[in-house]
């Protein structure tokens, strides 16, 4: 059974790493035995607090600064790992950004940087690493997703059209490379505790609303996702491919 979950030999590249969902989820798949290529709008390239804790469980990591919404510097970036390293053979898709202002409000410059952010340069750096994944005939992509793939959300509406994109791009990408050896999945996050939410969870009626409704009676913590992205990563999912996993206290199921 170990040996369906273990990612020893394996590379994996995880955007967003710096802290919250993406820390847990690099932290996790080192722990499974992957090596990390980091990368972060605002991580150290050296010295970063997941660099010295990937390297404490004993594996290798490698990082990079990048701000995803400037595409010139996406393609920089892309080529850089390339030639720095021998293969990706995860590649988790978690770096995202979220502008709050109602829609009528709702200026093109937060359109535009949301959009360019979570989901020009998420299909950009899958189309070019995934690529690579087919030519060798195996490899995993693995997006965060969000509730709003599936719900409109409140004051958000380019976050919620480019999650609402992410859905759809995991089942497209799954059509075209499942039959390749390449699995494309998706964890839909709920309410959790990061960054993120920050401005939701100081809103004590909107908490106290969202509490309301998660079966589980509390909001999700980094660590809920160690289990499910080592999942998606390894060869306990090799069956499973254009899935949207919700990992949520059972709030899409309320």
């Amino acid at each position: 059974m170990n040996d369906l979950f273990s990612l020893a030999g394996k590379t994996a590249l995880v955007t967003g790493c710096k802290r919250g969902i993406g820390f847990a989820m690099a932290e996790a798949l080192a722990e499974a035995g992957a090596d990390i290529i980091g990368v972060s709008a605002s991580l150290a390239p050296e010295g970063s607090e997941i660099e010295q804790h990937i390297k404490e469980l004993g594996r290798k990591f490698k990082g990079y600064q990048c701000d995803f919404s400037d595409r010139k510097a996406l393609y920089a970036f892309i080529n850089k790992v390339k030639e720095e390293n021998k293969q990706v053979d995860i590649l988790v898709n978690n770096a995202g950004t979220i502008l709050r202002k109602p829609a009528a409000e709702h200026p093109d410059e937060y359109w535009d940087k949301v959009i360019e952010v979570n989901q020009n340069a998420q299909f950009i750096l899958s189309r070019e690493f995934g690529k690579e994944m087919l030519k060798k005939g195996s490899g995993k992509v693995i997006f965060t997703a969000s509730l709003l793939t599936f719900q409109g959300g409140i004051t958000v509406p380019g976050y919620a059209a480019s999650k609402g994109a992410i859905g759809q791009l995991t089942m497209a990408l799954s059509n075209e490379w499942a039959g390749q050896g390449v699995q494309v999945n998706a964890i839909a996050p709920g309410y959790i505790a990061t960054d993120n939410t920050q401005a939701l969870q100081d809103n004590e009626e909107r908490s106290d609303a969202i509490l309301a409704r998660i079966p589980a009676g509390r909001w999700g913590k980094p660590s809920d996702f160690k289990g499910p992205i080592v999942f998606l990563a390894s060869k306990a999912s090799d069956y499973m491919t254009g899935t949207i996993m919700t990992v949520d206290g059972g709030w899409m199921g309320r």
